[in-house]
């Protein structure tokens, strides 16, 4: 053990001299019981000495103290959640609805591509549909590998320009379209509510 770290436990052990009586006093106010308020101090104690070497500024030891008590005491009621069984059957509902709403979109953005002017529908079309890398559409039209990156990318971007006019989209937490309404008569989703 180096010099450094008998100076952190010995100031340690002051502390915890020191705070002993109102970390008990302050654990036994948040949870049910003497004994809980005990196992939770004890194991602010171990977690103290634990993470010792994580304490960069002895001026804060005391709040580094407190934050580690009230991390225990929200890990101990954490552990106490009751835990619900999910039923099987039901990532097996969201994944139909999300394949029946995938399925509806494509199909109307089969339309508005089929709406895009020549060049752009010809570029989506052989990209996306009939599997060609951008290399291989440049070589089919004649043109060059970035002509066609560029092609591609506008027509993406002239989709998504209809289909933001036309439609609101609702995403999950992670991004995922979970629905969209028409707003116009371009798609043929539901009705825009409102």
């Amino acid at each position: 053990m180096g010099r450094n770290d008998i100076k952190m436990n010995t100031a340690l052990e002051i502390v915890w001299d020191q705070l002993c009586t109102r970390l008990c006093s302050f654990i036994r106010a948040r949870v049910p019981d003497e004994d809980t308020a005990e196992d939770i101090l004890q194991d602010v104690f171990v977690r103290i000495h634990a993470k010792a070497g994580t304490l960069r500024d002895m001026d804060k030891l005391e709040s580094w103290v407190y934050q580690i008590t009230r991390n225990a005491i929200i890990d101990y009621y954490r552990s106490r959640r009751p835990v619900v069984e999910l039923p099987e059957t039901l990532g097996e509902r969201e994944d139909a609805y999300e394949d029946d709403l995938t399925t509806e979109l494509a199909t109307d953005v089969r339309e508005l591509i089929e709406a895009l002017p020549k060049p752009y529908r010809q570029a989506l079309v052989l990209t996306y549909y009939e599997g060609l890398s951008q290399k291989e559409l440049a070589k089919r039209l004649g043109i060059s590998y970035s002509g066609a990156k560029s092609r591609v990318q506008r027509a993406r971007q002239k989709v998504k320009d209809m289909l933001v006019t036309c439609c609101h989209f609702e995403f999950d937490r992670r991004g995922t379209i979970i629905d969209y309404y028409e707003h116009c008569c371009c798609c043929g989703g539901e009705a825009y509510p409102g």
